[in-house]
C-alpha cells in the first residue's frame, strides 16, 4: 500500500466508495466523475503505479483484471457491451497513479 494514493485508501477503507465487486485481489467501484451513465474503476488491491510498472511477475494478475472485467460490466447493466480503457503516465492522461482499468457504457433498455 503506498500511504498517499487514494485507491490504496479505498481498498484499506479509510475512504468510502461505492463498490460493485470485490476478492481478495481486486476492487471494483464507481467512479466519483463518471463520464458514461455506468463508469467503473476495476483495480487491484496491490499498490502497481501504472500499466507501464507492470512486469512479469504481474502477469497472472493482469490476466484476472481483464477476465473479469466482462462479468462486472454484466453485473452492472451493460450488456449490449461496454469500453474499457487505461490510461498510463501522465502523457495518456492518468491522473491517480495506482493501475485502473475504466469500465464504461450505457446500459441498453429492456435487456437488465
Amino acid at each position: 500500500m503506498s500511504e498517499n494514493c487514494i485507491f490504496c485508501k479505498i481498498v484499506d477503507k479509510q475512504i468510502p466508495a461505492s463498490v460493485v465487486y470485490e476478492d481478495d485481489e481486486l476492487l471494483c467501484f464507481k467512479d466519483i466523475n463518471p463520464s458514461a451513465p455506468v463508469h467503473l474503476l476495476l483495480i487491484p488491491k496491490v499498490h502497481l503505479a501504472s500499466l507501464a510498472d507492470a512486469g512479469a511477475e504481474h502477469a497472472d494478475l493482469l490476466g484476472k483484471m481483464m477476465v473479469r472485467v466482462p462479468q462486472i460490466a454484466r453485473d452492472n447493466g451493460l450488456h449490449a457491451g461496454f469500453k474499457t480503457q487505461i490510461n498510463t503516465g501522465r502523457g495518456g492522461g492518468q491522473e491517480v497513479f495506482h493501475l485502473h482499468v475504466h469500465v464504461l457504457g450505457t446500459p441498453a433498455p429492456g435487456l437488465d
